[in-house]
């Protein structure tokens, strides 16, 4: 497994070192510690305290902006932390399905599910295709503590069947998205990845955020983050 220098229309990732800002990394740590309380995962849906970053004003929302657009708002957030005592693997997949505020049925929507609490809904795959995803790195994650991996070029592949990831991703091969703190990682919703259990785990934290540029359809709406799902 080695790194790749990716490109984020050829590739559908792309990696911005050093992207954010010390203060902004320093006060994302300190949520960090506030929230996690030993948990893996912890999904951040209310939490204003996220919301300067994210924002237009913030490192990670301006990459976004850079990206989608000015409409570009954060849809969905989780906050990863991988330890020696919570180290997992996640197989080759896509992301499918996002958060709405509730459910309403229209045509080419499911199946539903609820998260923590939280509405979520499989939309047709266009709507994934036109999202971006933004990992920013709160520690460093070298190649052994198990750093994202994407098969290049998946982003194009459209809807690919769940049984066939793992054969596609052997076909055509996979990058390691390594990062050192600081840096923001982004990469189209649609790309294929996975992640493996690290080999020599040390923390790794990582912020993910979710951006779309446009609204749904039908009544429906982004569930957002730190009130921030409001196109402006």
């Amino acid at each position: 497994m080695h790194e790749h220098v990716l490109n984020l229309g050829r590739d559908g990732a792309d990696r911005f070192s050093r992207a954010m800002p010390r203060d902004e990394l320093a006060g994302l740590l300190r949520f960090s510690e506030a929230v996690l309380d030993g948990q893996s995962g912890v999904r951040l849906f209310d939490r204003e305290e996220v919301g300067a970053v994210l924002g237009p004003g913030g490192s990670i929302g301006r990459c976004a902006r850079a990206v989608l657009g000015a409409t570009a708002r954060p849809v969905r957030a989780i906050l990863f932390d991988k330890t020696p005592d919570n180290n997992w693997a996640v197989p080759w997949h896509q992301d499918r399905t996002i958060a709405v505020r509730e459910r309403h049925e229209i045509p080419g929507f499911g199946p539903w599910s609820v998260k923590a609490g939280v509405v979520h809904v499989e939309p047709p795959f266009d709507i994934i295709e036109n999202m971006i995803t933004i990992r920013a790195h709160l520690d460093d994650c070298a190649e052994e503590n198990a750093p994202l991996l994407v098969v290049p070029g998946s982003h194009r592949f459209g809807r690919v069947s769940a049984r066939q990831t793992t054969e596609i991703a052997q076909a055509h091969g996979h990058a390691a998205c390594l990062a050192s703190a600081g840096d923001l990682w982004i990469y189209a919703t649609s790309i294929m990845h996975a992640s493996e259990r690290a080999q020599n785990p040390q923390r790794r934290r990582v912020l993910q955020v979710d951006y779309a540029s446009e609204e749904l359809p039908g009544g429906l709406q982004w569930l957002g983050v730190a009130g921030l799902c409001s196109a402006d």
